[in-house]
């Protein structure tokens, strides 16, 4: 049975387990939990050597630069123009107003970190010992690192060669083990929705049918407009690339973790024609820096809660909401529910009362699974767009310029790389 239909099916057997057997229902958690853990200890064992190999197979420092600059600007200009259209959606459909925000308890924000320290995001992003950041999963800490490491590959030449070969080796193991984990992804979905459905339950979703409607209806002008949009001004094939990564996206979407597919979704990438060396840059830089769905939702959220407390939504105060987001949402990880935190610090900083926010976790999980899985088309939207630019920018080249990717070889990993189709 292929995997997108045991999802499917694992799907409505745990809603059907969370309703009729709420306790079982929580219970059931611990096999989502563990396919999370499967996948996170092979993220950063995988993408630590394929983003060194990316780099050093890079011939000049010059091109690291100018795709590390065009795939930050590219995240800062589609997350801006996604900020304003949710704004100015959010407004035009007055979400919030008249909701029972005295039912909200601050009590239910206790487990989430309440800001977001810029200090310590830098220090996070610079890690003083690698092993610790791969003990805590520090996925910009590592992506850091392995940039440092494959510049120095790429002065040092042919002398990195051994040490080379032994990444290739790690990367082949880690794409096999990763085709394992998502074998086991079904029963994953099936804890997960078993747990969201008894611990959750529906309760809160009448009184915030509105925002949820919102918020699926601009992650769908996104992906549906706005993301063809760019495809088309940069001759992508959209609709064939969403076919591609279907199945990836949709796993996101269940689990909510795009780190759940972030090893495999490489592979298909590759598979559809993205150079691994801009892949293996351009994705896991994009888990940090260009969370497409997450700022979405927390544009939406901040005016639903200005509605709701009746604070100023003029359009200065908004687009001082849309400043402070641009800054804040970049550095969160792809994890499940990792928008709260920047929501609220977000919430604090133009002075809206943590209780608010408290009143969207009772559906944070249903905009979460949407959210997420935009996350995973955004990201490989963005690598498709900066690997056009770059071929493009070849193809122009004349005989003096410098040399072109394919004067060195990359090997193709093609027995590790999840064909078409596979888990």
């Amino acid at each position: 049975m292929p995997i997108g239909v045991q999802s499917i099916t694992a799907v409505g057997l745990g809603a059907l387990i969370g309703s009729l057997a709420p306790s079982a229902g929580e219970q059931m958690k611990i096999l989502g939990d563990i396919f999370l853990n499967l996948v996170q200890v092979v993220v950063l064992p995988l993408v630590f050597p394929l983003i060194v190999l990316g780099i050093a197979r890079m011939e000049s420092i010059k091109k690291v630069g100018r795709i590390a600059g065009k795939a930050i600007l590219y995240f800062e200009i589609v997350t801006t123009v996604i900020l304003l259209l949710t704004v100015g959606l959010a407004k035009f459909t007055g979400i919030g107003k008249g909701a029972p925000v005295e039912g909200a308890s601050s009590e239910d924000l206790k487990s989430l970190d309440q800001g977001v320290d810029f200090h310590e995001l830098v220090l996070h992003a610079v890690p003083k010992n690698i092993f610790a950041a791969f003990s805590e999963g520090n996925l910009l800490g590592a992506i850091v690192f392995a940039l440092l490491v494959g510049v120095a590959m790429a002065a040092i030449g042919e002398k990195s060669a051994p040490f080379a070969s032994v990444l290739e080796s790690v990367a082949a193991v880690m794409f096999k083990v990763v085709g394992y984990v998502i074998r086991i992804a079904p029963l994953g979905v099936l804890g997960f929705i078993s747990y969201d459905v008894a611990h959750y339950g529906f309760g809160n979703l009448r009184s915030l049918l509105g925002f949820v409607a919102v918020v699926y209806a601009g992650l769908a002008i996104v992906v549906g407009v706005l993301f063809p949009l760019i495809a088309a001004i940069y001759r992508i094939r959209y609709v064939d690339l969403l076919k591609s990564i279907a199945g990836l996206a949709g796993i996101a979407f269940v689990t909510r973790s795009s780190e759940a597919v972030l090893a495999p979704l490489m592979g298909k990438l590759e598979a559809f024609g993205i150079s691994r060396s801009t892949t293996s840059f351009v994705v896991p830089l994009g888990y940090s820096f260009n969370t497409d769905g997450s700022v979405l939702y927390q544009a939406a959220a901040l005016v639903f809660l200005a509605n709701a407390y009746g604070a100023d939504t003029s359009l200065p105060a908004l687009l001082l909401m849309v400043g402070v987001l641009v800054i804040l949402s970049k550095g969160m990880a792809g994890v499940a529910s990792a928008s709260i935190v920047v929501l609220i610090a977000a919430g604090n900083s133009i002075g809206l009362p943590a209780e608010g926010i408290a009143l969207l976790l009772g559906v944070d999980f249903i905009v979460d699974m949407a959210r997420t899985g935009v996350n995973v088309i955004g990201n490989s939207l963005a690598a498709a767009v900066v690997d056009g630019s770059e071929k493009r920018r070849e193809a122009k080249r004349g005989p003096g310029d410098e040399p072109a990717d394919s004067v060195t070889p990359e090997p193709q990993l093609a027995h590790a790389v999840p064909k078409e189709g596979a888990p």
